[in-house]
């Protein structure tokens, strides 16, 4: 499936969900004041057709959000709590099965229950899935540490995997079995609860952050740009690139061969990258002579040679951009797993650009995926807060109501 990029002038809303929402709580509560004898069944299917369009409405949400702003916190949310409300439409499609085959057996109180472990139910069903990528995370963190050392961004992976699989290890063996007065229970379950539901929050986030990584990696640009930036990253000593930032040179040279084939349209190049400290010449300028060396003609390249990180070779890069033509279509170049975040720091400058990602080496990209996931929660304290608070808001009130 390809996906639109950018081609969406407004935000995409939920105010269907907040009216579906409503609607489901009315009918629900209509149901369970009317005495039903089979009222347990019809509020679950009632409960099950929320699910199911919960689910539609968030996959539609993350279609639109990547046409509109593919590189946003939204993306990763709508995919992720997706996944886990499919989980949930379908145990309840199992149970509303269940009560209309045995009917007087079941109660609401049924429902209530399953949506209660419904998160710790998630982590356990999901647990093969993630005790994979976990193995896969500590191998590939393994070899990066034989290949760079033991630095601290080269073992986070490696912690990382360790909590992923030890949280649904301890929520096995807490809830394995409980007996005690119901006050005991109760308190059992409302820290099991708690748990659950942040262990359910950061997972959801996690799946989501890969997923919008892979589609924001693998995307390839429409052939109609008019400048593409090159984001730098270190050098060697004698100036030349490295291999990662070669990779990000010859992506960008690729793309414009193409381009040039295909639509006969030239493009500029902007390199963008400061001198370190520690660096004998720019960023930009070694980039600019491999460019150069790759018969690109001078006068398409622009170099950009004040930046010391993501945000100002956006930042700088879109001032070059604005100053020479205000409607430029703009595509940039970087390594795969830093296409989705970077698109991050361009929105922040109100540039709208779409990235192309250089393939990396195999044990590399776990970890920096798992460094970008880190980042990308860092920088969205606010909005990761009300979400994460209203997930145990929902589960210590679905505690209390079950326990009342």
């Amino acid at each position: 499936m390809r996906f639109e990029f950018d081609t969406r002038n407004t935000k995409p809303k939920l105010t269907s969900l907040l009216i579906l929402t409503a609607a489901a709580i009315i009918a629900a509560s209509f149901t369970e004041l009317t005495r039903s004898p089979h009222r347990a069944g019809i509020i679950c299917v009632t409960a099950a057709s929320y699910a199911l369009g919960t689910v539609l409405i968030l996959l539609r949400a993350f279609r639109e959000q990547i046409r509109y702003n593919p590189y946003s916190y939204n993306t990763i949310i709508y995919f992720g709590f997706a996944l886990f409300t499919l989980f949930v439409m379908i145990m309840l499609i199992v149970l509303s099965v269940r009560i209309f085959k045995f009917g007087e057996a079941y109660t609401t109180e049924a429902i209530l229950l399953s949506l209660l472990h419904s998160a710790r139910d998630y982590m356990i069903l999901s647990f093969p899935l993630l005790f994979v990528f976990s193995a896969a995370l500590f191998i590939s963190n393994i070899s990066l540490i034989l290949h760079e050392g033991a630095r601290f961004v080269n073992i986070l992976g490696i912690v990382l995997s360790f909590l992923v699989v030890g949280g649904v290890v301890f929520i096995f063996f807490f809830d394995y079995e409980v007996s005690g007065s119901e006050r005991y229970v109760m308190i059992h379950d409302l820290i099991s609860n708690l748990f659950a539901a942040i262990y359910l929050y950061f997972e959801c986030m996690l799946i989501g952050t890969v997923v919008a990584d892979l589609i924001a990696a693998f995307h390839e640009p429409e052939r109609n740009k008019d400048f593409l930036i090159v984001l730098g990253c270190a050098i060697r000593k004698d100036g030349t690139p490295t291999p990662l930032l070669k990779g990000r040179l010859d992506r960008a040279i690729a793309f414009y061969r193409k381009q040039k084939a295909e639509t006969g349209k030239d493009l500029t190049f902007i390199v963008s990258g400061g001198k370190g400290h520690d660096e004998v010449i720019s960023e930009s300028a070694s980039m600019m002579r491999y460019l150069a060396e790759h018969e690109i003609p001078e006068e398409r390249i622009i170099e950009e040679d004040r930046s010391a990180d993501t945000y100002e070779n956006m930042k700088f890069s879109k001032e070059i951009i604005k100053s020479a033509m205000p409607d430029a279509k703009i595509a940039f170049s970087t390594t795969n797993y830093h296409v989705f975040r970077s698109g991050l720091f361009a929105r922040r400058v109100k540039m709208r650009a779409v990235g192309m990602g250089a393939k990396t080496k195999w044990y590399f990209w776990p970890n920096a995926a798992v460094r970008e996931f880190a980042g990308l929660i860092a920088n969205h304290r606010v909005k990761q807060a009300l979400i994460l608070g209203s997930i145990i808001a929902f589960y210590v009130v679905l505690t209390l109501i079950v326990y009342r």
